[in-house]
């Protein structure tokens, strides 16, 4: 079968690979849509993601859909034809942490197109069949592969205990920017602002229900943020984006006892900056998100009621054999480019 596979940064082509045959409590799964996520691209550009290195070529790829063509030993409820969307996590189960109900944190945790566990950026692919999810009709293989990205963003409006009424800023309208603005809309935010650097995204802040964006390289957004609630700031402030300066921007845009949630990866050097005098003496809750946990269903449920939008933020398509046009596509930010899905 075919798989893309990355040797180091910017190197990345399609081999052939041994098809997998599923183990007891496991299926053979077809994939037919993976996006492209920003830690593939970091994967991509640097080779890495802070300590973890890509040291063997490495299938990416972690947010994918695809259909059941073979069931192993012991598995009931699936069957060949059943269309799945794929959670990418499979914690170890037995820890203290997987034990507490927060398999995220789990240290012993398998995580596609993360060294040295392969990605779903392949033909076919193995995995334990409780950690594949029924995709509803109506839902598309590509609505199942957003689902993944969809949980994250649910995590984090999680973690930030946002109350109806609340004013919230996002930094960084990138796909899981969008979702969170979607998602904080139906919390019942009060005042939503979103920032970035490309105008495009800006645009589809706005469509989810951003009631104010701001183009970060053309206006200072603690500014704005500031001058539009009388200088107090917002209560939330997600930042998605890990560029220079949006962790800053961020803890400067919140009200006194307000909350940070970090969700972006920094690029470069793995480090969190920003005032501590500044969040010190507000006295900020510091939320840090790690992937999602508990999340596939209540994202069916959701996306099944139609109340968020899976689609517009999917603006690129590719065949698995364009990988490394899809890559750089996701990597250049250009054409309007949010999420770059890849058809196999």
């Amino acid at each position: 079968m075919k798989a893309a596979r990355l040797y180091g940064p910017r190197k990345i082509r399609i081999d052939e690979v041994p098809k997998p045959t599923p183990g007891p409590g496991e299926a053979l799964v077809r994939v037919l849509a993976c996006g492209i996520c920003g830690s593939d691209l970091h994967y991509f550009e640097e080779g890495r993601i802070g300590e973890t290195a890509v040291s063997e070529p490495l299938v990416p790829g972690h947010e994918a859909a695809g259909v059941v063509e073979e069931v192993g030993e012991g598995v009931e409820g699936l069957r060949p034809g059943d269309r799945v969307a794929i959670d990418p996590a499979v914690p170890c189960g037995r820890c203290e942490w997987c034990r507490r109900g927060n398999p995220n944190l789990c240290p012993e945790v398998r995580f596609f197109g993360t060294p040295p566990t392969d990605g779903a950026l392949r033909e076919y692919l193995a995995h334990p069949a409780d950690a594949l999810f029924k995709l509803p009709e109506g839902l598309t293989y590509e609505d199942g592969a957003m689902l993944e990205p969809l949980g994250v963003a649910l995590h984090a409006v999680d973690l930030a205990h946002l109350r109806p009424g609340q004013t919230v800023a996002v930094f960084g309208a990138g796909t899981i920017g969008l979702l969170v603005v979607q998602l904080v809309r139906l919390c019942g935010a009060s005042w939503t602002v979103a920032t970035d650097l490309l105008a495009s995204r800006l645009e589809m802040a706005r469509m989810f229900g951003a009631d104010e964006v701001v183009k970060a390289d053309e206006e200072d957004p603690v500014g704005r943020i500031k001058g539009t609630t009388g200088g107090r700031g917002v209560d939330v402030a997600f930042e998605a984006a890990w560029v220079h300066g949006t962790t800053e921007q961020a803890v400067e845009a919140l009200t006194p006892g307000g909350t940070l949630v970090l969700i972006g990866i920094p690029s470069g050097e793995d480090v969190v900056s920003f005032r501590a005098s500044s969040s010190r003496r507000k006295g900020l809750t510091i939320k840090m998100v790690r992937r999602a946990k508990h999340a596939y269903p209540r994202a069916i449920s959701m996306t099944k009621k139609g109340l968020l939008d899976l689609k517009s933020p999917v603006t690129h398509r590719f065949p698995l054999e364009e990988v490394k046009r899809a890559f750089e596509v996701a990597s250049g930010y250009r054409d309007g480019v949010v999420k770059v899905m890849v058809e196999l």
